[in-house]
């Protein structure tokens, strides 16, 4: 299951190399735990892959981070 995962601004996590905050989106394999598992509470909003609108991409200039 892949899970798109949102930040507010106070919200920066750096992972394997890379920042996730509120400028992007995070694509991670697995669930709400998952989620939790790797960002702890800092976060905003998780969408399932069939939830998750694109078009609302220009919130998020630097586009969708795998990680």
């Amino acid at each position: 299951m892949k899970t798109y995962v949102t930040f507010g601004q106070g919200h920066t996590h750096r992972i394997n190399g890379k920042t996730f905050d509120a400028d992007c989106v995070a694509l991670l394999d697995g669930g709400r735990d998952t989620v939790f598992e790797t960002f702890g509470r800092k976060w905003c909003f998780e969408y399932s892959e069939e939830h998750f609108d694109k078009i609302d991409m220009k919130y998020f200039p630097r586009g969708v981070i795998e990680v």
